[in-house]
C-alpha cells in the first residue's frame, strides 16, 4: 500500500484526484503501478486501477491476472470494480471507503451482482487514514 500511496501523492501533485494503485504478481513482485491520469490524458477511464490493470496485462501478455493482488488507495468505483472482475484479480486491498462513488462496499456493489463473473477477495481499510488525509488535503486546497 505504501507504493500505492506514493502513486496517489504523485497524481495529486499533477492536479489529478490523488488515487494510486499497484498490482502484485504471485511471489510478491510488483508488475504495475499507476496514479489517476484522467485530466492529463483527457480520458475519463484513466483511473489508477484501470491503468495498472492495462499495464499488468500487457506485461503478462494476457487479459487475465488470476492470483494477482491489487492495492488501491480508494474504494474502486463501479467501472474499476468491473475491470477488476474482468481481469480476474485474486485479491483487492483498498484504503479509504468512497461513500459517494464507491462500487465495492458502497453504491453499485459490483461484486455482489449476479452478472459479476468473478469477485476477488476484498480487504478494506488498509492505509485508510493516509489515503483519506491525501484526499481531504487535495479537495480542501481546491475549495
Amino acid at each position: 500500500m505504501e507504493i500505492a500511496l506514493e502513486e496517489a501523492q504523485a497524481a495529486g501533485a499533477r492536479g489529478e484526484v490523488p488515487v494510486g494503485a499497484v498490482i502484485v504478481a504471485p511471489g510478491g513482485v510488483v508488475v504495475a503501478r499507476a496514479g489517476n491520469r484522467t485530466r492529463e490524458l483527457f480520458d475519463p477511464t484513466a483511473h489508477a486501477e484501470v491503468l495498472a490493470i492495462r499495464a499488468a496485462c500487457a506485461a503478462a501478455g494476457r487479459e487475465r491476472l488470476a492470483g494477482h493482488d491489487l492495492y488501491v488507495t480508494l474504494e474502486p468505483c463501479a467501472m474499476c470494480a468491473a475491470a477488476i472482475s474482468l481481469a480476474r484479480i485474486g485479491r483487492l486491498y483498498y484504503g479509504a471507503a468512497d461513500p459517494k462513488s464507491g462500487g465495492v462496499a458502497q453504491g453499485a456493489r459490483v461484486f455482489a451482482q449476479p452478472q459479476c463473473h468473478h469477485a476477488p477477495d476484498v480487504y478494506d481499510g488498509i492505509g485508510a487514514q493516509a489515503a483519506e488525509a491525501l484526499l481531504r488535503a487535495f479537495f480542501a486546497a481546491r475549495r
